[in-house]
């Protein structure tokens, strides 16, 4: 199925800015007092690292590979992928990690590809199952391997720092596909070997 692309018309960086301070103004401060004079620039400036995912290509990333393996075929899992998002109901922060895990057919990917493809999903506007999803399902298109897993532990501002205000909740996110959904052994290797990290750190 065709993915849908949309065309949004990007406003202008002075259009931003003045968003900026319309915000600020109805939060009851004054924008134009010394101390937030520069406030609409430096978030301007901020979003542009935030949602720099916007101008990635996630294909792209994945589109350069490597065949000389000597036939290894067991599974390369990259642990503890920092990931830093923002709800997109609420706007705030998402902070956690990510684990990804593929079982290779013909062709690998460098690993920093793996924690880039994290970072090209995860510096947009989000919601924990859809980014988990999206990863694992372009590492499927783009490199066809014998299966995927994706892991995603992540604390939520939108509830930790807001609404019900419960500090401390992780949210924990996995999408399987090919060996690790169907293979029950395949599937108990992966998440011993997550848990293993505990243990190697000790």
């Amino acid at each position: 199925m065709a993915k849908r692309k949309q065309s949004i018309a990007r406003p202008s960086r002075e259009e931003a800015e003045e968003a900026v301070r319309t915000l600020l103004r109805w939060s009851g401060d004054d924008p134009s007092r010394e101390g937030l004079l520069d406030t609409p620039r430096r978030v301007v400036k901020s979003y542009e690292e935030f949602f720099r995912g916007y101008n990635e290509d996630p294909v792209a990333i994945l589109s350069r590979t490597f065949e000389e393996t000597d036939g290894y075929d067991e599974m390369i899992l990259l642990r503890d992928i920092r990931l830093e998002s923002h709800c997109e109901h609420h706007m705030v922060p998402i902070t956690g990690k990510a684990h990804v895990a593929y079982l290779p057919g013909t062709r690998v990917v460098g690993i920093s590809k793996l924690a880039r493809v994290v970072d090209a999903y995860a510096k947009r506007f989000q919601i924990q199952e859809k980014l988990t999803a999206q990863i694992a399902n372009t590492i499927q298109d783009v490199l066809r391997p014998r299966g995927v897993a994706v892991v995603i532990e992540a604390n939520h501002q939108c509830i930790s720092t807001r609404g019900i205000h419960k500090p401390g909740v992780s949210m924990v996110t996995s999408h399987m596909l090919g060996e690790f959904r169907d293979n029950p052994s395949t599937r108990r290797e992966f998440l011993a070997m997550l848990q293993s990290r505990t243990c190697a750190a000790e």
